[in-house]
């Protein structure tokens, strides 16, 4: 499967949204979280994959609920359009300098969720997004896709800065696992499945 649709609606948040494995790099629609849309453009341009979006929640009370909920649909598109694993690269990592930060990034789409986060993301706040809500969000798309997610923050000083480094180097390691391996004839795994 190449394109995937998700809807979840609860009585915190509404959200639809659409994941397009190969595709442009393209963002289309809103979050209602305007720091979110910036790091889901990001996302989407490193990652080459497509991602349309309707999301509406209850940010009276804060950010948390949309945040970790896209997370989860997010996750969960990704895992419907990576349901066929034959043929890919499986790995990948990369280290994402901008300018006084440098993030790490390893991923394996395993089937295995997990996540760990190392380092110290500065403390800081973007309009309507809290710092914890990076963490929030990415627990909740690697245990919604079933990947292995390893991200360290090497240094940095910009909340800003470290965010967006983070969201970038996931989506290039993705982008490399994801990719197809020509020498690969099956699911590269001993087991046979992944």
């Amino acid at each position: 499967m190449t394109q995937s649709v998700i809807c979840r609606t609860t009585a915190e948040t509404d959200i639809t949204l659409e994941l397009t494995r190969e595709g442009s790099g393209k963002f289309d629609g809103t979050s209602s979280i305007g720091f979110m849309d910036h790091m889901l453009t990001l996302f989407c341009r490193h990652s080459l994959m497509d991602l349309k979006l309707a999301l509406k929640g209850d940010l009276i009370v804060d950010a948390h609920h949309s945040v970790e909920d896209l997370g989860i649909c997010l996750g969960q598109a990704f895992a419907e359009i990576m349901e066929d694993k034959a043929g890919i690269r499986r790995y990948g990592s990369v280290f994402l300098p901008m300018d006084e930060t440098l993030v790490q990034a390893a991923v394996d789409i395993s089937g295995r969720p997990y996540l760990v986060i190392t380092g110290d993301l500065v403390p800081g706040r973007a309009v309507a997004f809290d710092d914890q809500l990076v963490e929030e969000f990415f627990r909740a798309f690697a245990m919604n896709a079933g990947i292995t997610l390893h991200i360290r923050y090497l240094y940095g000083r910009n909340f800003h800065h470290m965010a967006e480094a983070a969201f970038k180097a996931v989506a290039r390691a993705l982008r490399e696992a994801m990719e197809h391996d020509p020498r690969e004839t099956g699911v590269p795994s001993t087991k046979g499945v992944l």
